[in-house]
């Protein structure tokens, strides 16, 4: 596994020729397939031209250089239109804007990782909240020029360690474990804040002393007469003068608000 600044720069040599045929400039990145398909070539006589090598012709990619068999792999751009409308499509993805098929917002790739025996975009990564987390290329939807498009749930799989791109099968130890995802998430206006478990026990307390105010009013009113019609909030009768109230009837009374129950309570015997 290398990252894309490790291979930018790196030497291309031909192991017949024993000869440097130029620096590797970039990589040509094929968003479909999720793939580093062509090394462009950084060389001082083809100013004219594109020349590049597809990866597949690649024998090796060490810390010092990049080998291919011979220059003939080297092809020009130009004369292959698929390779010409990658390289015309630049995607560069360090950098690029990370964000959920949703519209969320997660981050930005700081770096990406290539499997140098395949090409194989491995994964990424980014900078989430001031916090470095690799991303596995399984999670990318699109790798879009401006903005590179993730599954909803991307922000579950942040990993730790950039390791697990490369070996996932690797179980985390006391030291490398699944990053805290709440810890990460950009804040938002749904996102809870500290004093959320505060409020939500204040609001349970509220509701049972509302519960036991209710219980209390029909204690209080149960079994008495109403002395005129009881309306409801839009002028119909909703109990009737002469009826014996009923836990249904107080209920009603107390659904309707306020004003309502203040009525019925005003205007009842015995």
């Amino acid at each position: 596994m290398k990252k894309s600044v490790e291979i930018v720069g790196l030497p291309i040599i031909s192991i017949i020729d024993g000869t440097e045929i130029g620096k590797v400039k970039s990589l040509v990145i094929n968003p479909e397939k999720g793939t580093v398909d062509f090394l462009t070539i950084e060389h001082e006589d083809w100013q004219v031209s594109v020349k590049a090598i597809p990866f597949k012709r690649v024998v090796g990619i060490g810390e010092y250089a990049v080998t291919i068999e011979s220059d003939s792999s080297v092809i020009d751009l130009n004369e292959i239109p698929i390779a010409n409308t990658l390289v015309n499509k630049k995607i560069k993805i360090t950098n690029t804007k990370v964000m959920t098929r949703k519209g969320q917002l997660l981050g930005e790739v700081l770096e990406y990782y290539v499997d140098d025996e395949t090409g194989n975009l491995l994964g990424t990564l980014l900078n989430v909240s001031g916090k470095e987390v690799a991303l596995a290329s399984e999670s990318v939807l699109t790798y879009g020029k401006d903005i590179i498009i993730v599954e909803e749930d991307a922000s579950s799989k942040y990993l730790d360690s950039v390791e697990y791109l490369e070996n996932p099968q690797i179980e985390p130890t006391e030291n490398q474990h699944d990053v805290d995802v709440e810890e990460l998430l950009p804040a938002s206006p749904e996102s809870q804040s500290p004093f959320d478990e505060i409020n939500a026990s204040i609001d349970k307390h509220e509701e049972s002393e509302a519960k036991a105010l209710r219980l209390k009013q029909v204690d209080l009113l149960y079994g008495k007469i109403v002395s005129k019609d009881i309306l409801d909030n839009e002028g119909h009768v909703l109990i009737p003068a002469g009826t014996h109230l009923s836990v249904d009837d107080i209920i009603k009374a107390q659904d309707q608000g306020p004003s309502v129950f203040v009525e019925l309570s005003m205007n009842v015997e015995g």
